[in-house]
């Protein structure tokens, strides 16, 4: 029997529910049927464009595609049809997904995947607009002139202790931005607002399972500040 590491290049699709614990908090039997609701339209997608889901934690859902392309038209058709099922629910129905893309090297280990290449798509989950799909260069690069999109330059930002050129899909269902990380706002030093930094929590426990919860935690974090225009917020 082999203990020899497997690797390979794939593109993961990480999506994860905006503020799902004070929904489930708030009222947690709608907030499920709307999860599960949300849950279908993207598993439906996933079949018509060769995704497959190889984890999950809690609202998180983690995917392998064959194709960036594929990936990237799945992810916008997902938030377009979650917009229009929003239009025609009660408030407490209504639900958002940050949804984040790499294309990298992973580690297979059965149907799971682990490594730099699914955690990378996770941070990017966490940099997306509520609504919004974020993507590394990696994939803008790929796809750029294949997909009938537009996307956003929102520069160099720190991932997991790495440096990530990041891009927003030009979208209705998020709110935009285009300035880029690598360049400086307006005005001189002294009139830049303070910056937050919310590094990782660590799992200290032996299941590798366990690291979504303690990159969830960050990411909640990340999330809830990211909601204060008043200053900007460093994604690890």
């Amino acid at each position: 029997m082999s203990d020899a590491i497997v690797r390979k290049i794939a593109v993961i699709f990480v999506a994860d529910v905006v503020g799902f614990s004070k929904m489930m908090e708030t009222n947690e039997d709608e907030t499920l049927r709307s999860f599960r609701a949300c849950q279908d339209i993207m598993e439906n997608l996933f079949a018509e464009h060769g995704g497959r889901i190889f984890n999950t934690a809690g609202d998180a859902v983690l995917a392998e595609f064959q194709s960036a392309v594929s990936s990237v038209v799945c992810a916008s058709e997902f938030q377009k049809l979650v917009e229009q099922r929003n239009s025609s629910v009660d408030d407490d129905a209504k639900m958002m997904f940050r949804v984040g893309i790499n294309m990298g090297d992973v580690i297979v280990e059965g149907d799971n995947l682990y490594g730099d290449g699914v955690n990378v798509a996770a941070r990017l989950e966490a940099l997306s607009q509520p609504g919004g799909v974020c993507l590394s260069k990696s994939v803008h690069d790929f796809v750029s002139q294949k997909v009938d999109l537009s996307f956003d330059d929102i520069g160099e930002q720190r991932v997991k202790n790495t440096d990530v050129w990041a891009y927003d899909i030009q979208m209705t269902t998020a709110e935009r931005r285009t300035l880029s990380a690598s360049q400086p706002a307006p005005g001189n030093a002294e009139s830049k607002p303070p910056t937050i930094a919310v590094l990782p929590f660590i799992n200290q426990s032996n299941d590798p399972d366990q690291d979504y919860f303690a990159d969830g935690l960050s990411e909640d974090i990340i999330s809830n500040l990211s909601s204060w225009k008043t200053f900007p917020v460093i994604a690890r």
